[in-house]
């Protein structure tokens, strides 16, 4: 896909959008069903049905996904997604690119061992490793709108309100 067909193809929902903005406002859903089984959540994804247990270093078998992996898995595929989007929009020639996510947790405070250890990743690196023949002012604003574009990174950047609630059954 080229620039033009980008900007075809995105036109009328940009359109839609600036005379509608409710209208750009959805709600996305995910759905698991906890195992009765062992420890684990069965996560419809839509494509197939993906099964997240315990991480090993939490007592778990590594045979189910570990959710941190998935964190860091959606981020990699949202940044790939988003930086191609980018770099066709600004008609960047990418050869090949390859995008790697690394994130610290540290499994002290996920197991209640020691309170002043966090729960959840304590830093992500992002890593874009492109083949490109673009100047380097090109490969900064890429990277540069792709942060700013990509979903995850900014929900991960600036987190949204969060709540959790019960409903009993």
């Amino acid at each position: 896909m080229d620039a033009a067909a980008l900007r075809a193809m995105q036109a009328p929902y940009k359109d839609k959008y600036k005379d509608a903005p409710d209208a750009a406002v959805i709600t996305l859903k995910a759905h698991g069903s906890i195992d009765e089984s062992k420890i684990a959540c069965k996560v419809e994804t839509g494509r197939a049905l993906a099964v997240a247990g315990l991480h090993p270093a939490t007592g778990g078998s590594g045979a189910e996904l570990c959710s941190g992996d998935m964190l860091l898995e959606a981020l990699v595929a949202c940044a790939g997604v988003t930086l191609k989007a980018v770099a066709t929009a600004l008609e960047i020639p990418l050869k090949a690119g390859v995008v790697r996510a690394e994130g610290d947790l540290d499994f002290r405070g996920t197991l209640g061992v020691a309170k002043d250890a966090p729960v959840g990743f304590r830093d992500i690196r992002l890593t874009f490793d492109i083949d490109t023949d673009a100047p380097q002012e090109k490969i900064d604003t890429l990277i540069k709108l792709t942060e700013r574009y990509c979903v995850i990174f900014q929900t991960l950047a600036k987190p949204p309100a969060l709540s959790a609630r019960v409903n009993r059954v």
